[in-house]
C-alpha cells in the first residue's frame, strides 16, 4: 500500500488506460481514464453541482480549470468557448497527461494542461472554475486560491464548489477575509450538501 493521493505529483500506481462514456457540455463523449488521479471513469457530484448550476464562460480570452484532474471543466471550457484559450493546471502529472489524452481525442486545440508553474506569471483569466482540493490541507488550501483568485480580470468571476460538511461556510468566510478588497465573495447557489461561491473581482 502506499499513501497515494489524487494530488500526488506523480502516481506510483500502474498506469492501467480505460475508456469510459461521459456528458460535456451536452455531448455524449468516450474518454479515457486511469486510477491515481482524482475521481477516475466519471464527473464528482461537486464538479456536476458546478457544471449545472453557473453561467456559460466568456467566448474568448484565458480560462483556468484550477485542479483539473481528468479534466471534465476543463474540457467543458473548451467545448463551449472554442475561442478561448484554456489553461487546465494540476500538480498530478497523470491528470495533465489525461487531459491531453482527451482534448486531443475531441479535436480540442485550445487546452493547455500543464503545472502551476508553466503558466506565464503575469497571465490574468476572464475566468476560474474549480472544484478545489480540500483534502489537500487548509494552509495548502489557502495558499493555492491566494495565488489564483487575484489573477481575475476586472469585472470577472470565479466559481468554486465546496462540499458544505468540508467547510465550505469556513471557506466563503476567510475568502471575504483574506482576498484584496475589490474582490468580493457571495454563495451563488446551493445542491446536493455542495455550496457554489462567485468570487468577482470588481
Amino acid at each position: 500500500m502506499t499513501s497515494e493521493h489524487y494530488f500526488s505529483a506523480k502516481p506510483e500506481s500502474e498506469l492501467k488506460l480505460r475508456r469510459f462514456s461521459v456528458t460535456l457540455a451536452g455531448r455524449q463523449v468516450e474518454l479515457t481514464t486511469a486510477g491515481g488521479i482524482f475521481s477516475p471513469e466519471r464527473i464528482d457530484a461537486g464538479t456536476q453541482v458546478l457544471l449545472g448550476s453557473i453561467p456559460k464562460p466568456p467566448p474568448g480570452g484565458n480560462l483556468l480549470d484550477l485542479g483539473c484532474g481528468w479534466g471534465p471543466i476543463a474540457l467543458t471550457l473548451a467545448l463551449e468557448s472554442p475561442n478561448a484559450t484554456v489553461w487546465a493546471v494540476d500538480v498530478n502529472e497523470r491528470a495533465l497527461d489525461l487531459v491531453r489524452r482527451n482534448a486531443a481525442e475531441l479535436g480540442l486545440t485550445n487546452v493547455n494542461a500543464c503545472l502551476p508553474d508553466d503558466v506565464p506569471a503575469d497571465m490574468s483569466f476572464m475566468t476560474i472554475w474549480s472544484n478545489p482540493p480540500i483534502r489537500v490541507g487548509k494552509n495548502e488550501l489557502h495558499g493555492l486560491l491566494e495565488r489564483w483568485l487575484p489573477r481575475l480580470e476586472h469585472a470577472a468571476d470565479a466559481w468554486l464548489v465546496v462540499q458544505r460538511n468540508l467547510g465550505s461556510d469556513s471557506l466563503h468566510r476567510w475568502l471575504e477575509g483574506s482576498l484584496p478588497e475589490d474582490c468580493s465573495v457571495i454563495r451563488s447557489s446551493t445542491s446536493k450538501g455542495y455550496r457554489v461561491l462567485r468570487v468577482r473581482r470588481r
